[in-house]
């Protein structure tokens, strides 16, 4: 595979995860099946070069996308997946740093620079993503243009949740933090209920199980969720925004001002002047300079050799497959159960 060198943009904030997969069969996505709001979002000729390359995959709830410190092959644009972004500490425990829905993509260290991550993926709400080869996003880069605006404003905003996740675990009862982490989890999926059982919502709390029984028995005492074998129904979401902390409406901001549902331009010039970090009447930076000139590099045609996936079936989330056994799907399939 041709190598090919994305621009650096400085300390690449190493948080987010990626894959280690396989090629599976090239698959071009239509117009109607682009349900993933950066894609939805980039410029038409940025999604042109894109769409031939972008492969629709199945992810079972529990998969790990990605383990830490791992070299990446793919982006992940989930479109009816949710995916968690943990980190795992030296005893084994685990702690939520972000969740990525249909807003975002896994992967933010391919077009950073840094390659990999010390956290991993896990698929948490199973469905179904989009993914796209290192090379491809990394070509992007290399362009002059409002598509790496997009991924940087995007990437902002996740820095942003896991900056306030962090200091919500610090600071607020585990109440309120529950209904944060449940109506980030109800911003990416389709319908009200979330699946998850009390270790898994635990772990990705850094709490004791303990905790989060009463914390679901308290909110189902004041009738916002009802909550039964590893399904949270959300029967009032204005109540659940109320009892809920700063810290959700925080990150929710600064989605819906860095990440707006409208189509980015494809006019270049724009990007040379809001990325730069000088003060006013001061020369552009070098790095400035670099993204403002470089050559329009010719990107390399999807490899036509086409691999053999094997079956994959939905695993519970203790036994799951690693990434590298995601196949390719063709036109719509059903979402495995949760």
């Amino acid at each position: 595979m041709r190598k090919v060198n994305a621009i650096q943009l400085g300390a690449a904030y190493t948080l987010v995860c990626e894959l280690a997969v396989h090629w599976g069969c090239v698959m071009c996505i239509s117009s109607e099946s682009r349900t993933n709001h950066l894609i939805d979002g980039l410029p038409d000729d940025a999604r042109q070069r894109w769409l031939p390359r972008l492969e629709r995959v199945e992810l079972p709830r529990g998969l790990t996308l990605h383990e830490s410190g791992r070299q990446m092959s793919h982006a992940y644009f989930p479109t009816t997946a949710v995916v968690s972004l943990d980190y795992e500490m030296a005893d084994g425990a685990p702690v939520e740093l972000a969740v990525v829905g249909n807003e975002g993509v896994v992967g933010v260290e391919l077009f950073l620079g840094g390659g990999s991550t010390p956290s991993r993926a896990v698929v948490r709400t199973a469905g179904e993503a989009l993914r796209l080869p290192a090379w491809a996003i990394q070509d992007e880069f290399t362009r002059s243009g409002a598509a790496i605006l997009q991924l940087l404003r995007y990437t902002q905003a996740l820095i942003t949740q896991v900056a306030q996740t962090a200091a919500c675990n610090r600071h607020h009862l585990l109440d309120k933090r529950l209904c944060r982490w449940l109506l980030m989890r109800l911003d990416r999926i389709q319908g009200n209920e979330v699946i998850a059982t009390q270790d898994e919502i635990a772990n990705m709390l850094g709490v004791r199980r303990e905790g989060v029984t009463e914390g679901a028995l308290h909110l189902q005492a004041l009738g916002l969720i009802q909550y039964a074998r590893g399904r949270i129904l959300t029967l009032d979401r204005i109540g659940l925004e109320g009892q809920a902390c700063e810290c959700y409406a925080v990150v929710k901001k600064a989605y819906d001002r860095l990440c707006p549902a409208t189509k980015a331009t494809s006019d270049p010039q724009p990007m040379a002047l809001q990325v730069q970090t000088t003060a006013p009447n001061q020369a552009p930076t070098p790095a400035v300079i670099a993204m403002a000139s470089a050559p329009q590099t010719q990107t390399r045609a999807a490899p036509t050799t086409m691999l053999a996936p094997p079956t994959l079936a939905a695993t519970a989330p203790s036994r799951a497959r690693n990434a590298s056994d995601i196949p390719a799907t063709h036109g719509t399939s059903p979402l495995p159960d949760a």
